[in-house]
């Protein structure tokens, strides 16, 4: 007789293993930098770095690439409204839905249709992620129908992030859960195979993650978040303290901390 727990470790296998690569998620509690805002050498200790797609990989690290797919970077807009109009969202006057902190129009994942022409574009971009060599992705904004003026479901976003988990497997990447703690383990079963969450410990939502994944990073941009993420789950998560533009060195806005 073969025990379920066999069958499902079996199965674990065949889902984590490609012709290309093993997919490992980051190694448990190991000292992280968040340099999505510019990349630098990583302070001593360091052996996680999560960089924007377009960055280089850091050398001799589990190199995370972060993906924004579920709104437009700020320096894509043009090629988004030239090449791909009809895939950004507008409310009912005809007028994108922005998010408004960062100025970033939102993807409309509203339809299967859309979800499949946007998730083929998403996908062309963890290809080069793989190309680059780059280990895992982080695909921001899962949470944007927060910023939908009701446009959006949480239904749409998880539809549309299903169709990604098999991009980033077959390309032998890592695909991680980015904030959305009201995902409970929903991520999970899709096959998402590690957190990164931000302000967990302000917050104070980080055993949502904690509670889901083995392998979960936090990033704070306060003071007291951070001391909260250290204490609640910094001995068994990576916790570190960043400043919100996340900028590099010699920076007069730079952060840099970690427990």
């Amino acid at each position: 007789m073969v025990f379920p727990a066999v069958l499902a470790a079996l199965a674990a296998f065949f889902v984590l293993h490609t012709d290309a690569a093993v997919i490992a998620p980051p190694p448990v509690d190991a000292t992280f930098d968040y340099q999505i805002g510019a990349a630098y050498d990583p302070p001593a200790g360091v052996t996680v770095v999560s960089r924007d797609r377009e960055a280089p990989v850091a050398p001799g690290m589990y190199t995370i690439c972060y993906v924004n797919a579920y709104q437009t970077q700020p320096g894509e807009v043009a090629w988004w409204q030239r090449e791909h109009d009809d895939l950004l969202l507008r409310g009912d006057d005809g007028e994108y839905v922005v998010d408004g902190e960062w100025n970033e129009i939102l993807l409309d994942v509203s339809t299967p249709a859309k979800r499949e022409a946007i998730a083929g574009i998403v996908g062309g971009w963890i290809d080069g992620c793989a190309r680059d060599g780059f280990r895992a992705v982080e695909p921001d904004n899962i949470d944007s129908y927060d910023r939908s003026d009701g446009r959006l479901t949480v239904e749409d976003s998880i539809a549309y992030l299903e169709l990604l988990v098999p991009y980033a497997h077959r390309a032998g990447l890592a695909l991680g859960q980015k904030n959305a703690p009201e995902l409970g383990t929903r991520g999970r079963d899709l096959g998402l195979d590690f957190a990164i969450a931000e302000d967990c410990g302000r917050w104070e939502e980080c055993t949502a993650y904690t509670g889901v994944y083995g392998h979960v990073i936090d990033v704070e941009y306060t003071d007291g978040g951070f001391r909260k993420a250290c204490r609640a789950v910094g001995a068994g998560a990576s916790v570190v303290r960043r400043d919100v533009k996340v900028t590099a060195p010699g920076s007069a806005t730079y952060r840099y901390d970690a427990c």
